[in-house]
């Protein structure tokens, strides 16, 4: 499509966003008043623009000018001068003393404001104060016209030049010039690749150090959105010099100055020289240090007593516990930390149950929380008792204008208030959040860690949960023994087949796992929509939509998840003249749509309503993993609104649609910590890296009522030889044994 070029001065700003620059506004041009949108921030009534973009016709508003590129001139008449004036842009010059002050300076008025502000006095309410105001407020936007046209020769977004100027101000001009790569610290969403392309149009040298040290710390980050949280020195340098096309020694080098600088830290563990960066090293020692610190702090029981109160709590609910779990109940009692382990059909929910009862009985303050809004969801139903999100119980605060810092209100200076902390679903906590979550327990807090270690890790880096079972130095119970009433369920018992590298009993008389051979991936395509559409609807009861949850391995690819919520979308969702569609990139969103957040967005403000439709609560915070229902898209506002599982509902702005994606078809490692009535899993190829024990592991224990398998049955074998771990670089086992090791010899010297 070829590019629109009009020239035309701003006759009116219709809407601006001030945070992302997302502004519509009509120019004249060539004889007519167009509308155009884009992120085009800074834009005032009566400047003369000239823009580049493409047509689009939109289903309310008619044509419209997508903006891609614009360059802004000062107004040269004087009707454009008074209405840039008067456009809001100095705080306190109305229309009224911009008129004034046209009338008197005419074509010269911008020169007096900017060179001979004393003048200005000779207005009627024009204070001395106030034309020195006026002038800084004027001269500050020519400057900023000037970086926008700056960076636009860089190729740098409207968006983007947005946040560079928001951070560097004044000289945004020297740093570019000089060192691009720091905006790939200082300014979020510019990462090396960015930063690299401007620092070669700037003319920076392929060699320069600066440029190198940035590469070093963007594979480490690159490694740290891989879980890793940290990289053996030979790989670090191999990717590096991938990257940058440079002798390996110059990558050493900048290496050894990251260190002197005190920007990363390396470290020889075992036989790998590791390197981290400094977060990551300092998160890691510090989880170590609390996990130990909270440990010893334990408490001697009378066990006589306690069996007493067991026993009693066995006789009040029916149950009676298997001797692991009985162990835990005891454990748990005593305080410290204590982690649970054990599969599903183990007990854990019965154990936590249990525990509840007895600190009860003993008005312990008591505290459950989960990493995800399902997960909490989950323990809340569980329990009885409310359970919250971690990130919820730590109270989330941002403190950056690019969305970047998230800060928890909650820490060693104002500590979680309660006895007992005990967290669900751990093996979804990584290693930032297990930090941020430890520095907020106060010694002399009990906290019980519970989880399956044989399920997928963290989303983000670190492997907490395993590497805190593999420390050998914090108290353990795992949870072993699977229950008669568990026994019934073929999705428990072949679960448990699978750990343990045995094949799945498949298709029994009255089971709850069933497996379909399709050859084809077409064919296993279509077996999957005629399930969520029609038999299992009519053989469950249970809505595809609702009820329903296509689990895939993969992203791309026939049976990957951007294809089958294509496909789904068009089974469970189709075009109707009574829903309303947002097209954004290549993903049209529909009102009944099932979505998915898929980034964390720390500052987006949610409500929760009761029937009636009033305001019942209200909070900041949508986390990566989050799902619910498109209920409504607005045109006129350009809202779409969600109501996530939980219960919360969300305006997103239409430039804010990146965050979110279908969700009819998710991948394996969005799906933990959930639970769903029916599971369908496509199982045809793919890497070995992905098609492996553990992912088949998690997919089949998200289901609570019904599996079902679709595809190859070698697959399915080939999934369960292929037991290949999601390795993870981490220390936190290593660190762990280190400082338990120092700590008690230490009490031993005499």
């Amino acid at each position: 499509m070829e590019d629109v070029i009009l020239k035309g001065e701003i006759r009116d700003i219709i809407f601006q966003n001030k945070e992302n620059g997302y502004t519509v506004f009509t120019i004249f041009a060539e004889e007519e008043e167009v509308t155009c949108v884009g992120i085009v921030p800074m834009l005032h009534s009566g400047e003369n623009v000239e823009v580049r973009g493409n047509w689009n016709n939109h289903p309310a508003y008619g044509k419209q000018l997508q903006v891609q590129f614009y360059e802004k001139f000062m107004p040269t008449s004087q009707s454009g001068m008074e209405k840039y004036l008067a456009s809001g842009l100095i705080k306190g010059l109305g229309p009224k003393t911009s008129k004034k002050i046209v009338e008197r300076f005419g074509d010269a008025s911008f020169y007096v404001i900017e060179e001979k502000p004393d003048l200005l006095t000779e207005i009627k309410g024009i204070t001395h104060e106030k034309a020195q105001r006026i002038s800084e407020i004027f001269q500050e936007q020519r400057e900023l016209r000037k970086v926008m046209m700056f960076l636009q020769s860089f190729e740098v977004s409207p968006a983007y030049t947005m946040r560079i100027y928001k951070r560097y101000k004044s000289r945004t001009f020297e740093i570019v010039k000089t060192n691009p790569y720091r905006l790939a610290d200082d300014v979020f969403g510019i990462g090396f690749k960015m930063a690299d392309k401007m620092a070669a149009h700037a003319g920076i040298a392929e060699d320069d150090p600066n440029r190198i040290k940035a590469a070093v710390k963007y594979v480490l980050n690159q490694a740290a959105g891989n879980g890793d949280c940290f990289l053996p020195k030979d790989k670090l340098v191999a990717q590096a010099v991938e990257l940058l096309e440079l002798h390996p020694l110059s990558v050493e080098n900048a290496i050894r100055e990251l260190q002197v600088e005190s920007q990363i830290w390396q470290e020889r563990m075992g036989e790998i020289e590791a390197v981290y960066l400094n977060f990551y090293y300092y998160a890691e020692m510090a989880v170590a240090k609390h996990l130990l610190e909270l440990s010893m702090d334990c408490e001697d029981v009378d066990l006589n007593i306690l069996e007493e109160q067991i026993q009693q709590v066995e006789k009040e609910t029916g149950v009676l516990l298997a001797p692991e779990q009985r162990q835990a109940v005891m454990e748990a009692v005593s305080g410290g930390v204590l982690i649970i382990t054990g599969g599903p059909g183990t007990g854990k929910t019965t154990t936590i149950n249990t525990i509840l009862r007895l600190l009860e009985k003993e008005e312990k303050e008591v505290v459950l929380a989960a990493p995800t809004g399902r997960a909490a969801k989950r323990m809340t139903e569980a329990t009885g008792v409310e359970a919250k999100t971690i990130h919820r119980l730590l109270g989330t605060t941002f403190v950056s204008d690019d969305n970047r810092r998230q800060v928890f209100d909650k820490n060693e200076d104002d500590p979680i208030e309660g006895d007992v902390i005990i967290i669900d679903e751990t093996s979804m906590v990584d290693l930032h959040l297990m930090h941020a979550l430890l520095r907020a327990v106060e010694i002399g807090t009990a906290v019980i860690f519970v989880g399956d270690m044989d399920q997928l890790p963290s989303v983000g880096a670190g492997n907490v949960l395993k590497d805190m079972i593999r420390s050998e130095r914090l108290r353990v119970v795992r949870l072993c023994h699977v229950f008669r009433q568990a026994q019934e369920s073929a999705i428990i018992m072949n679960a448990h087949r699978i750990n343990q590298g045995e094949e799945p009993i498949l298709n029994e008389g009255g089971t709850d796992f069933f497996f379909m051979r399709r050859a084809y991936g077409q064919e296993v395509l279509a077996t999957v929509q005629e399930l969520v559409k029609s038999r299992l609807p009519k053989y469950t009861g249970h809505d595809g939509v609702a009820d329903m949850q296509i689990l895939t391995p993969m992203r791309k690819g026939i049976l990957g998840v951007q294809g089958l919520n294509q496909v789904l979308q068009q089974t469970l969702n189709p075009p109707s003249h009574k829903k309303k569609e947002k097209t954004f990139r290549q993903t049209t969103y529909r009102e009944g749509d099932k979505v998915m957040q898929i980034k964390n967005n720390y500052n987006i403000v949610w409500c929760c309503y009761n029937c009636g439709g009033k305001r019942t609560d209200e909070g900041l915070g949508i986390y990566n993993g989050d799902a619910g229902r498109i209920t409504k898209i607005d045109e006129e506002n350009e809202i779409v609104q969600v109501l996530f599982d939980d219960g919360k509902t969300v305006d997103y702005d239409f430039t804010q649609l990146e965050e979110l994606e279908l969700a009819y078809a998710i991948t394996i490692h969005k799906s933990q910590g959930s639970e769903y009535p029916v599971v369908i899993l496509p199982v045809y190829s793919g890497p070995p890296m992905l098609m492996t024990r553990n992912l088949l592991y998690t997919a089949i224990t998200r289901a609570k009522e019904l599996v079902v398998l679709v595809g190859l049955r070698e697959t399915v074998n080939s999934m369960i030889a292929n037991n290949r771990e999601i390795g993870r670089y981490t220390g936190l086992a290593e660190r762990i044994q280190n400082l338990y090791d120092f700590m008690h010899e230490q009490e031993v010297q005499p």
